[in-house]
């Protein structure tokens, strides 16, 4: 249900409120590529007219999260993997130079702190918890972005923070050995406390090409089918 339970703020548009619902859900996975956004259906939900859901949809369309359908209308857009190169391609070369800037200054409580991250996250996969795991995985990439202290360097990530997510998401749902994750972002923390700022970069660098050669793998598996 995406209901609308009640609007708080009477300066912010409902329609922008409903953009926003209807985004998190699209970022979040809650509404998956090919899904329907049928208006009188998701106004029902939500205790609204048509008309914002119908300003929602055709926001959402700009941003290329919804495509409209010959026959079902619009519909949430699948993967993009030309524009997710391009997104993986920013975040590897932005999250490299977060982690060489946190190894040359990063505090034993800071290491710690990944460490327990880290330590959730896994306890996350003993779970099958994907959205958890999820959660870990953003919040410890976060915090090495908040420790490398670069405000520039955050405004960017933070750009496409959203995108990321929901390619995130999709990798994640699909790893089979969701394990790795974890042991790649211990050889991060290593690299890290130790300070070898070259390691540290080339980690991250490797763990992003790994969500990049997967996402794409998993692609070409729907378009074969």
């Amino acid at each position: 249900m995406l209901e609308i339970k009640e609007h708080k703020d009477d300066y912010i548009p409902l329609r922008d409120i409903v953009f926003q619902k209807l985004r998190e859900a699209i970022i979040t996975g809650k509404m998956g590529p090919g899904d329907r956004l049928m208006e009188i259906k998701l106004a029902n939900e939500m205790g609204v007219s048509r008309t914002p859901v119908r300003e929602a949809i055709r926001k959402l369309e700009t941003e290329g999260l919804v495509i409209m359908n010959a026959r079902k209308g619009a519909v949430v857009a699948p993967i993009n993997e030309g524009v997710m190169k391009e997104i993986l391609e920013i975040r590897k070369a932005l999250e490299s130079l977060a982690c060489q800037l946190v190894a040359a200054k990063a505090h034993p409580e800071d290491i710690q702190r990944l460490r327990d991250i880290n330590a959730a996250m896994r306890k996350a996969i003993d779970e099958g918890d994907i959205e958890t795991i999820t959660e870990r995985d953003v919040e410890f990439h976060e915090t090495i972005t908040a420790l490398a202290a670069n405000s520039h360097l955050t405004s960017m990530l933070d750009q496409i923070k959203e995108h990321l997510y929901r390619y995130r998401l999709e990798f994640i749902k699909e790893l089979k050995n969701k394990y790795v994750l974890a042991d790649e972002h211990d050889r991060l923390v290593d690299a890290l406390e130790t300070k070898n700022a070259k390691t540290a970069g080339r980690e991250i660098e490797k763990h992003i090409e790994l969500q990049e050669r997967y996402i794409i793998n998993t692609l070409e598996q729907v378009r074969q089918v």
